[in-house]
């Protein structure tokens, strides 16, 4: 059995100092990661490569980390994987932040994503993603599509740490009102399994 360690959206040492113990110790073991963008920093990669290989593919946030791949394919197990991050045209992200922010976290339209991307890549056996900072897993037409939430994620503690930062006034305003959101907010990641058949798990980081 191959075990491949899924995370996203670390954002560290963008908005995190470190990576989560947590998750270091949830990884051990694992024989490869894939990080499905917004990693945050050169630092990330090479912390987690001390437990694995890596495959990491650059999210909406990397934009200093050149280079990383907007999209990678892996071969594990007889399945090919496709890792990409799900950010798509600011004509549609802008909107869907902005219905997930006026909303304080009720409801982020990204539900046509997993669809969205299993057309993109229709050959694959496994698409991970990352993006939505929400974890969700989909069985379609026989691939497994699988978002393992963020690592990073801002519940009303980080909004106002942001804050005190003096952020510009773009994310300013988006903290000003995100610190008030109503959805839960839970970091995790996942682990997949591969064998005779695929199975994959969202671990909470608490």
């Amino acid at each position: 059995m191959i075990r491949i360690g899924v995370v996203a959206d670390t954002h560290c040492p963008e908005f995190l100092d470190e990576l989560p113990e947590g998750l270091l110790k949830g990884l051990s073991g694992v024989d490869l990661i894939l990080h499905a963008g917004d990693v945050g920093g050169q630092s990330t990669i090479d912390r987690l490569s001390l437990i694995a290989p890596v495959q990491a593919v650059k999210g909406d946030h990397d934009g200093s980390m050149g280079d990383l791949p907007r999209q990678c394919e892996v071969a594990a197990g007889g399945r090919r994987i496709v890792v990409v991050h799900g950010n798509r045209s600011r004509l549609i992200e802008e909107p869907a932040t902005l219905l997930g922010t006026l909303s304080l976290g009720l409801v982020w339209p990204h539900v046509w994503l997993p669809a969205y991307l299993k057309r993109r890549y229709p050959r694959a056996d496994v698409i991970v993603y990352g993006h939505t900072h929400t974890a969700r897993a989909d069985l379609l037409d026989g691939t497994l599509v699988l978002n393992p939430g963020a690592v990073y994620t801002v519940d009303r503690a980080e909004a106002r740490r942001r804050l005190s930062r003096r952020p510009n006034w773009f994310e300013w305003c988006w903290l000003q009102v995100i610190q008030h959101r109503r959805d839960a907010v839970l970091a995790s990641f996942g682990i997949i399994e591969i064998a005779d058949e695929v199975r994959a798990r969202v671990i909470p980081l608490r």
